[in-house]
């Protein structure tokens, strides 16, 4: 009887000790259980004194504080010197325009001696004369006005895409920024609408960009 009962025992205890095992990886820690505690603190860092929050217009972005911004400025044109390159062709269009852009440099203290106006065919003559003001060394800027509008056949898309890309080559072949003040509309009423109606004087705002790049590159690039 003992015998059995020592047999059963033995059957039993290896049983106990696998449960027992198990118990112990189930079981949570205690309060007086030893633990291991994990920090987060050293990947997770606040910005270092050195940086500074800035915003884009947009959302707030995290630079460094010796990053350096240059920027032209609308307000040092002391001595600046303007070429205007405006296409006869749409003329209606093209002399408002031409008003505007004007009335930008007068306001922004831009003397007259220092503004030539030039007077092309139409946009297509634009960029050529563009470029060759701008290797000149005469000028700060050189503006490009003129009004393309669509027609009943493809020339409208060919004189558009000739005028943007040319003017885009004077300025990178000359160093001197040529500004794109040319209109492209589907008719003449959107082109008026540009031109001092209701969507403002795009030859004003064109001026505006002539005034910041020319100081841009005067100040800062040159």
């Amino acid at each position: 009887m003992a015998s059995a009962a020592a047999t059963e025992l033995a059957h039993l205890l290896p049983s106990l000790s696998r449960s027992s095992r198990i118990s112990r990886l189930a079981t949570p820690h205690t309060e007086n259980s030893p633990r291991t505690l994990v920090s987060f603190s050293s990947s997770i860092r606040a910005p270092s004194a050195d940086l500074v929050c800035a915003r884009n217009g947009r959302a707030p972005v995290v630079v460094a504080a010796g990053t350096r911004y240059l920027m032209g400025s609308l307000m040092k044109t002391e001595g600046m010197r303007f070429a205007v390159v405006v296409s006869r062709f749409n003329e209606v269009v093209t002399n408002l325009l031409l008003e505007g852009a004007l009335g930008t440099f007068r306001q922004y203290s831009i003397k007259e001696e220092n503004i030539i106006v030039v007077k092309v065919p139409g946009s297509f003559e634009i960029p050529v004369v563009a470029q060759q003001l701008g290797r000149s060394g005469d000028f700060h800027a050189v503006l490009c006005i003129g009004a393309v509008i669509r027609g009943d056949t493809t020339h409208y898309d060919a004189v558009a895409n000739s005028a943007a890309s040319g003017v885009l080559s004077a300025g990178l072949n000359s160093g001197v920024p040529c500004i794109f003040g040319v209109l492209t509309c589907d008719d003449m009423d959107q082109a008026i609408n540009r031109a001092g109606g209701k969507s403002g004087n795009k030859g004003a705002e064109a001026a505006l960009t002539a005034i910041e790049m020319a100081s841009l590159f005067r100040d800062h690039l040159k």
